[in-house]
């Protein structure tokens, strides 16, 4: 029951990120993709922050700013020039690919091996992922395509780095030191590149509320929480959830049903991620620095054995 718990409470993160393709195609500024990531990752890490009431210590002074940079401030910019570049069911599906991704990260950095189950559970579901979209797509933007690539590649490396790095820290604190970190290190970038940041309308003022509240504090919150109890892979396969909400509000803002195809490659995707769930909860990973020590300290033999 508690990893059903944790797997659902980690299944808030992929939905609300499979609706932010939706709200920044429709509803933000399409030319201002470093003031987007500034505007999304700023106001949430400072809520967060304001919430834990914690400062960086020590080593995270470091780590949130490569995690942040990795995490919040390039995968914001790219994800956002996706969502401007290809339609919204074509950015999640290459998403989609994320949990090979992290399962294979997962076996090197975190002494993760990959089960079987798990592997057959992604397959499943990036095959049922790119059934949903085997058709419908007339014209691709390469340039889309490259970015949504190095998007899904930067979050799979950050995830699992921070599920290295964030042993021993709450969550709350590792996410709001992230924000922060990844919002301001693109301050000077976008004031650069795009001058000043884009007016806040009644029109982008909603938007940009809930791509900062809910898809990325709340979000990210949930996904890391996650990542802190169940094994990455299994959090990879829940996030395979990221393009089932990203089809189902294209297909709903464009008023068309759901195909037999698209409905049989929903279907391989849900049955991808309950097939790769772990009903055991993960064995620990000690910090590396233990890990570094338990290696370096020499074995005792009795007297009298060889």
């Amino acid at each position: 029951m508690e990893t059903i718990r944790w797997g659902l409470v980690t299944a808030i993160a992929p939905v609300a990120w499979g609706s932010t393709y939706y709200v920044t195609r429709h509803f933000l500024p399409a030319d201002h993709p470093l003031w987007g990531a500034v505007l999304r990752a700023l106001p949430a890490g400072v809520l967060l922050l304001l919430l834990c009431r914690r400062r960086p210590r020590g080593a995270w002074w470091w780590r949130s700013l490569v995690l942040g940079t990795v995490n919040m401030g390039v995968f914001f910019t790219l994800v956002y020039l996706a969502a401007q570049l290809l339609p919204t069911s074509l950015a999640s599906t290459i998403m989609a690919t994320s949990p090979v991704a992290m399962i294979a990260l997962a076996w090197p950095l975190l002494g993760e091996r990959p089960r079987g189950r798990t592997v057959l559970g992604a397959l499943t579901g990036v095959a049922g992922v790119v059934l949903m979209l085997a058709s419908g797509v007339d014209a691709v933007d390469p340039l889309g395509v490259l970015v949504s690539v190095a998007a899904m590649a930067m979050s799979a490396f950050g995830h699992i780095l921070t599920k290295r790095w964030g042993a021993g820290t709450d969550v709350l604190s590792v996410t709001s030191w992230q924000l922060v970190a990844g919002g301001a290190v693109l301050v000077g970038p976008a004031l650069a590149v795009e001058g000043a940041p884009p007016p806040l309308t009644g029109a982008t003022l909603p938007g940009f509320a809930f791509v900062s509240v809910v898809a990325t504090a709340v979000a990210f919150v949930a996904w890391f929480s996650g990542l802190r109890h169940l094994d990455a892979g299994t959090v990879g396969l829940i996030g395979l959830l990221n393009p089932v909400t990203g089809v189902v509000l294209g297909l709903l803002s464009a008023g068309e049903s759901l195909g037999a195809h698209q409905a049989l490659g929903l279907v391989l995707v849900l049955s991808g991620v309950l097939l790769g769930q772990n009903t055991r909860p993960p064995a620990p990973c000690p910090p590396p620095e233990r890990r570094a020590r338990h290696r370096s300290r020499p074995s005792r033999t009795r007297p009298g054995r060889s």
